[in-house]
Order: C-alpha cells, then structure tokens, then sequence
C-alpha cells in the first residue's frame, strides 16, 4: 500500500499510542503482584509467536522474509528491546505511569543527539538547541539539588537512553533489512533472552490476572499491528508527531486508575521535553524533504 493517506495514519498512531498507554497500565498492575522478569517472559511469547505469523504470511516467504546479514545486531536489538522492557516496567511501579512517561518523552531527543556518532547524520545547530532545550525540561522534572533526589527517576532514564540506542540500532539494519525482518528478530531473540531468565522467577498468578496477562499480550500484538499498518499508509514523518498522546493516556491511566499526582514541575518538564521534540521532528522533516529536492 503506498504512503498517501495521511489522516489514516494520524488516526492509527493515535490508537496505537492509546493501546500502548492501555498495555503500559496493565504491566503497572502485574508487575506489581509478580516478577518482571515473568510477566515480560509470558508478554514476548506471545509477541514471538506473532511474529512468526506475521513473517510466513508475507509474500516473499517465511525463508526469505527472515534472512538477513546482520544477524548478531539484529539479535542485539531484540536482546536490547527486551531489557529495556523490562527497565520501563519498573520504572512504573518504583515511579509511576506520569513521571516515567514524562521522562521517557526525552528518547526521541535522544536519538538525535546520538545520531551524529553512532549513524553519521550531521545535526544543525537548531536541534542541538532544541535537544538542549529538551534535557533542560528533563532537569526540570527530576529537580537535582532541590528536593531528596529520587534514585527511580535514573530506571526512567536507562529506559529512555536503553530504547534511543535501539532506535538508533533500527534505523542502521534498516539500510539493508526490510521492517518486517527486524520486526521478526525482535519478537524471536527478546523472547528466546526473556524466557532463559524469567522461567527462574516463575511464580502462581491467580485466574483474574491471568486474564489481565491475556489481555496484555493481545493489546502488545494489536499495538504493533496498528503501527505496522499506519506506516505503511503515511509517512512517519508526518505521523511521529502524534506518538506524544502515550504521555497523555499514559498520564490519565495514572491518575485516574492508580491515583498518581500530576506534579506542576513534571508537567512542566514534559512540556518543555515535547515541544523540543515536536521541534526535532519538524526539522528532521524540513531536511528530508530538501533532500527529496535536491535529489530530484
């Protein structure tokens, strides 16, 4: 399908990120009456299994769709994703839905400045301003030095560094692997990883959290089906913006189901964090497309 319609795409980023702030939620509530480590390890398989799915129905074949010379980052990124999970799942219960999110808006500002060494991509001196801007907002919420400093906002950061890095790693395969080859890798090795660590912290879940279980593995899958298919129908350029809406349905799952606080210098901070991102996003775009000129 070719990549012209933008309003789909607005609309299926939008339901992504709410089915995303939904899965988020449920892992808060699971993690907090059971391992991480097992509650990740039941997630991924059902997320290798998906993709498995997903890989043999392609056109290409399940053989060909999967081959790739990149084998051991693919595997690294899988490995990566996995933890990073694992990290932004304790984030949630140590920190909270809101100030985690707050902090995890700083990844894609991140991934800029990171851009430059490890991809080679020149960064002007406005998204430096912006990322600048950006980790200021992020001061902004962890507040250093003006009250007893919170050791859980540094799991928030991991996490945001952990997923950047993995971006990053993405866009690199993806200059000779298809999505739909990272998209296997992915789900494969983080489930292979996740279940030689979890299967150790195996513990009884009662029926009804097993229906939350159930129900965490099918959003994990329609999440990554949505995004799927909203790339395929509009330009990430053009859609990325809307991907900020997690902070928002990830904060009023907070508030509203596990009564967080929303804080003025975390909604302050995650302003700033946005509207630098926003910023990035738009550059980054700008550039692009005098590129696509130039070219022409």
């Amino acid at each position: 399908m070719s990549q012209n319609n933008t309003r789909l795409g607005i609309l299926l980023m939008i339901a992504t990120t709410f089915v995303f702030a939904m899965q988020d939620g449920i892992s808060r509530h699971l993690a907090g009456n059971y391992n991480v480590m097992m509650v990740v390890m039941i997630r991924y398989w059902f997320f290798a299994a998906f993709v498995v799915f997903v890989a043999s129905r392609q056109k290409a074949g399940f053989r060909a769709t999967i081959q790739t010379s990149q084998l051991p980052l693919q595997i690294f990124r899988g490995f990566l994703l996995a933890g990073e999970i694992c990290v932004a799942i304790l984030a949630f219960v140590y920190l909270g839905l809101v100030e985690t999110h707050a902090i995890f808006a700083i990844y894609p500002l991140m991934v800029a400045a990171l851009a430059g060494p490890i991809l080679g991509e020149a960064v002007g001196w406005r998204r430096w301003a912006a990322i600048g801007v950006g980790f200021i907002g992020m001061l902004i919420i962890l507040r250093p030095g003006v009250t007893v400093f919170s050791p859980a906002s540094l799991i928030a950061v991991t996490s945001a560094l952990m997923f950047a890095v993995y971006g990053l790693l993405t866009r690199f395969v993806a200059r000779q692997d298809s999505a739909m080859t990272s998209f296997f890798w992915t789900g494969v090795s983080g489930g292979v990883m996740m279940t030689f660590i979890g299967i150790w912290f195996w513990e009884p879940m009662l029926p009804g959290d097993w229906a939350w279980m159930g129900t965490l593995c099918v959003t994990g899958a329609l999440g990554h089906f949505l995004l799927i298919k909203c790339l395929e129908v509009a330009e990430a350029s053009a859609v990325q913006p809307f991907a900020y809406l997690q902070l928002v349905f990830a904060s009023v799952i907070g508030v509203v189901v596990f009564g967080e606080a929303l804080k003025l210098n975390v909604v302050g901070g995650a302003a700033i964090i946005v509207a630098a991102g926003l910023f990035t996003l738009w550059r980054e775009r700008v550039r692009n497309q005098r590129q696509a000129k130039s070219s022409a």
